[in-house]
């Protein structure tokens, strides 16, 4: 079986859901597919997001103690906190990065849903996750994290794609080369790692975080404004939400 490496969703953290969904679902017209239950255990509620095929989540803790609320203090809120792969063998890819010094934080078996989770600290600027849902390397197929039937509430009128993601380091070539080593996709000479339905860039910063997502839409004019009205510091084609730039294109 040829090797499969997609990225399937990106999770950003806030200190409280609210107004930060309702915040991306009206600016760039998506709508939320689900809110998982199961993720309570660890202190958290969520939402999801689809951005055609990729899932868009945010996750909040409401106690004290929670991974995600010592990541929010550690950064302030800049950052995003989670890139999630499906592939064909996550256990291959975890086995991979624990032979470069990269430990395994979680593994998650709820069938026919398999996920094994890397340490934020091992994988630099943020968590790791690859996934496997079985029967379903359709990109349209089952995805139980996103729930039952996540594919209906797909919208493309006004956001079409999540086209990239964007990663800062004081060294962004050798956190390219590390996440490349990691996820099995060397990075390119501009310290990019391309996969089939997006493109991680990684740029000089003063720290090592998930600092943009850059999306495709159908009028950035018209996103550009909802997020003005929204009260949203606008610069240029970009607005900070959640944490992490969001950058818009026709």
């Amino acid at each position: 079986m040829a090797p499969y490496m997609r990225l399937r969703q990106i999770c950003l953290v806030a200190p409280q859901l609210a107004p930060v969904i309702s915040d991306i679902a009206e600016i760039m017209g998506l709508s939320v597919c689900y809110r998982d239950g199961n993720v309570a255990k660890y202190g958290l509620e969520n939402a999801l997001l689809p951005v055609d095929t990729i899932l868009l989540e945010v996750v909040a803790p409401f106690k004290d103690g929670t991974t995600a609320g010592r990541f929010i203090e550690k950064t302030g809120g800049r950052g995003g906190y989670m890139a999630i792969f499906c592939c064909n063998d996550p256990d291959e890819r975890g086995r991979n990065a624990n032979a470069t010094g990269v430990r395994t934080a979680n593994v998650i078996d709820h069938a026919p849903y398999h996920g094994v989770q890397l340490h934020p600290r091992d994988c630099r600027a943020a968590f790791i996750e690859f996934n496997h849902t079985e029967g379903s390397d359709d990109i349209l197929g089952a995805y139980p994290p996103a729930g039952p039937d996540w594919q209906k509430f797909i919208r493309k009128d006004v956001t079409q794609a999540l086209t990239a993601v964007e990663m800062q380091s004081p060294d962004p070539h050798g956190l390219a080369a590390h996440w490349g080593k990691i996820i099995g996709v060397a990075a390119n000479s501009d310290a990019e790692l391309k996969l089939p339905n997006a493109t991680f860039r990684f740029v000089k910063g003063a720290s090592e975080i998930m600092s943009g997502l850059e999306f495709r839409v159908a009028d950035a004019a018209r996103v550009l404004h909802a997020a003005r009205e929204k009260g949203l510091a606008v610069a240029g084609n970009e607005f900070l939400l959640g944490g992490v730039t969001f950058r818009v294109h026709s």
